[in-house]
């Protein structure tokens, strides 16, 4: 198997992660239908789904995850520190969509340098 194959699928799936963090903005988030179904107290779990999404935002839960672990990995060496700039996407990429982009770009610049660094052979 090459080399580039797993980049690829990676790749793959971070363009699926990106779409659907688009989705839940688009059709959680900003939906006005929601908003209107929201404002009633009631046991609709898609309600405390975005409430508890919205809170996140606020405090910036998600973008700081992300950039905690982009920069652990540049600390941590070989596939381990990899897995953990992957993992920093995962969180980075739904923060540069979910309204928290101003720290979430370090977070996903770091990741991806971690990503394309050579892993020493030692």
């Amino acid at each position: 198997m090459s080399r580039t194959w797993p980049l690829l699928v990676l790749l793959a799936c971070l363009g699926l992660w990106l779409a659907a963090s688009y989705g839940v903005r688009y059709g959680l988030m900003e939906d006005a239908r929601w908003v209107g179904l929201c404002s009633v107290p009631g046991e609709v779990w898609q309600c405390q789904v975005r409430s508890l999404l919205g809170l996140g935002i606020h405090f910036q839960v998600i973008a700081w995850a992300a950039l905690g672990l982009a920069l652990v990995a540049q600390l941590v060496p070989r596939r381990a520190g990899w897995w953990l700039a992957v993992l920093g996407l995962v969180f980075g990429l739904p923060a540069l969509v979910l309204y928290t982009a101003s720290i979430a770009v370090f977070a996903v610049v770091l990741a991806g340098l971690r990503l394309v660094r050579r892993s020493s052979v030692a």
